[in-house]
């Protein structure tokens, strides 16, 4: 053996050394693509927060946000004109139709994308309704509705509803902000609002005593990303396109400078490394000390560009629909892979089924589009009483808030009357049970049968029940509550006695069947 060695050194050195250098190849490779945005990385502001993961993680959340519950979310722009697409639920389309799933899918929002493929619901719509006529000329339209849009009316319809912050979408996947940007997009010049929607929004919800948010689409824009989107594959990680990075830093940059966003909300990814990404944080929190940050920042990367590759992704979607046929529930729970920094994550239309200890936001539509679908009836929202209020009640008592979208349609911003009949119970059930939701924690445990569960800051257990009381007794299986015990509607007093291991409450006056959800406060005595 050691006669083998010496007579076949030289190769076994050249084989090590070439195997050597395989091996070193991709950790490589990832530093120097790195590099190249790393090395534009850089803070402008001066104060506590530095661009490192240690410095930004000490950022506290807010009381603000833990004490809101409630917000507005925003989808409006130039597709809420042709306000278009078809109804039924994403994750149906994503079981039964893979394949197409972005192109058919009913999120009015992404009509730019669907109406380039012939044959698509949305490319026949275009084509019988609004012929050769490029989606850029959408423009026109909504620039002529937007004379009659009045921010105040929807200031005073977001606070009536109870809600405390508000989050507008200032740039969606079609790439046209909502304000007018100094930041010139290469490819589009001149595309954007020339009237200041953000700002004029901005002023009248801080009027109103709300706070103001921002959601930039970071992950995707259409005027960058030429290509069709297809599949899910397509959607997650397409490429950005050259310059992207930059612009998209630049404009973010001037959404903080220019209207101090209390809460910004990213969208599908971020186009810059996380040394640049930190740098960003760091100078929003410098900015605005007690602003949020939302967990959908994935940092680019050589895996991510690998990951973009038409290969890279026919193999997601590989893994995608064999994850779907394994169980087809899936693609119900999926939730925001975790990011090195965040204040707040958002699962979509799901929840958690336990007490988070990170505060986290639930984010939904009120149908199943997020833009305004003038196909979508009635019947195709979700019920206030069956799915919104019993949502918002189980996020709440679980550390989160709920993030609602409205959808206005055209430029005149017309919230269609079944989102406002949503909007109206929100603000009805919270005058009368707001004690319960407003400025609470959450208590030791989440929920009973029947019931979920807050704490408020002066050590009383708010207890809301999941449906309207039919009797003058309630029991609380496995919970024991002693105190004195009233209904947050109307004040009226509510024993509490102890049977076994539950509690009963009785009722001197029972809100009865018109009053879902009540909410009983026990104060301890």
């Amino acid at each position: 053996m050691r006669g083998f060695f010496r007579r076949h050194r030289r190769k076994l050195l050249v084989v090590l050394a070439v195997l050597a250098l395989l091996a070193a190849t991709p950790p490589l490779a990832a530093k120097i693509y790195a590099w190249r945005d790393d090395r534009k990385a850089r803070m402008t502001t001066d104060g506590p927060y530095q661009a490192t993961r240690e410095s930004l993680n000490a950022h506290p959340v807010p009381d603000w946000f833990s004490d809101a519950k409630f917000g507005i979310f925003i989808h409006w722009g130039l597709f809420s004109v042709p306000g278009f697409a078809p109804t039924g639920n994403f994750a149906d389309v994503l079981r039964t139709d893979y394949d197409r799933a972005m192109l058919v899918h009913p999120y009015a929002e992404d009509y730019h994308n669907a109406m380039r493929v012939p044959g698509t619901p949305t490319a026949d719509h275009h084509r019988a309704t609004y012929g050769d006529l490029p989606y850029e000329d959408f423009k026109a339209a909504f620039d002529e509705g937007l004379k009659r849009w009045d921010p105040q009316t929807w200031a005073r319809t977001f606070r009536d509803s109870g809600a405390r912050y508000v989050v507008l979408v200032a740039k969606y996947h079609d790439g046209y902000p909502l304000w007018p940007t100094e930041v010139t997009n290469p490819h589009r010049p001149g595309w954007h609002s020339e009237r200041d929607i953000v700002g004029e929004l901005a002023a009248a919800v801080r009027t109103h005593g709300m706070r103001f948010g921002l959601y930039y689409s970071g992950g995707v824009d259409w005027t960058f990303q030429r290509d069709v989107v297809r599949t899910l594959g397509d959607y997650t990680y397409a490429g950005y396109g050259d310059g992207y990075a930059d612009y998209a830093d630049a404009q973010v940059r001037e959404l903080v400078s220019r209207y101090r966003p209390d809460l910004l909300w990213n969208d599908i990814s971020w186009p810059t490394g996380q040394r640049r990404l930190f740098s960003l944080f760091a100078d929003y929190y410098n900015t605005v000390p007690d602003g949020v940050l939302n967990d959908r920042w994935q940092t680019d990367s050589l895996w991510r560009w690998l990951m973009g590759t038409r290969l890279g992704r026919a193999g997601f979607d590989q893994v995608m629909k064999w994850a779907i046929a394994d169980d087809p529930e899936f693609v119900d729970n999926v939730k925001p892979p975790a990011v090195p920094h965040s204040d707040f994550t958002t699962p979509e239309y799901t929840s958690y089924d336990t007490v988070q200890a990170k505060k986290w936001e639930m984010t939904r539509g009120i149908g199943n589009s997020y833009g305004f679908n003038r196909n979508e009836t009635d019947g195709d929202y979700a019920s206030f009483t069956g799915t919104l209020l019993p949502d918002f009640v189980d996020a709440l008592a679980k550390n989160g808030n709920l993030l609602l979208n409205v959808g206005p349609a055209g430029g005149e911003g017309t919230i269609p009357p079944e989102q406002l009949s949503r909007l109206d119970g929100f603000g009805r059930w919270l005058d009368r049970n707001g004690a319960a939701v407003y400025d609470t924690r959450p208590w030791t445990r989440a929920e009973t049968d029947g019931a979920h569960f807050t704490a408020a800051p002066d050590g009383s257990v708010n207890v809301i029940l999941d449906e309207p009381v039919r009797t003058d007794r309630v029991r609380l299986t496995g919970v024991q509550l002693s105190g004195a015990g009233r209904l947050l509607a109307d004040g009226s007093t509510v024993t509490l006695t102890a049977e076994g291991a539950d509690t009963v409450l009785g009722f001197t006056r029972p809100p009865g069947p018109d009053d879902p959800f009540p909410a009983v406060q026990v104060s301890p005595t």
